[in-house]
């Protein structure tokens, strides 16, 4: 019987994303989350793996949970943005988006 830790089900779930599994990687992720609610960067990839695969709701509800924690992280505030303007919330998205591109020095 294999032990199987977060790190290695992080790792499988990386594997799953990368090979474009992203239902796959999300289950996992969800799985390492419980152990390791706490832990952004599972949470990021938990909400890129919800974004790749149609989740949107999921997708956004994660990434407003990493900007909670840490309203720096440009790449969750990109990826929020992006996740609105697919559910057709382009109003909503634009701050979002501003903030991003103003936060990497990158131009909309």
């Amino acid at each position: 019987m294999a032990v199987h830790n977060a790190a290695d089900e992080y790792r499988m779930a990386k594997f799953y994303f990368d090979s474009k599994a992203y239902a796959d990687a999300a289950r996992m992720l969800e799985g390492v989350l419980t152990e390791e609610p706490a832990n952004l960067s599972v949470r990021l990839l938990l909400a890129r793996s919800y974004y790749h695969s149609a989740q949107l709701r999921r997708a956004e509800s994660e990434l407003r949970r990493v900007l909670e924690a840490d309203p720096a992280e440009d790449y969750a505030r990109l990826m929020l943005g992006r996740v609105l303007e697919r559910q057709g919330r382009v109003e909503e998205a634009r701050p979002h988006l501003r903030l991003a591109a103003a936060m990497t020095g990158e131009s909309l």
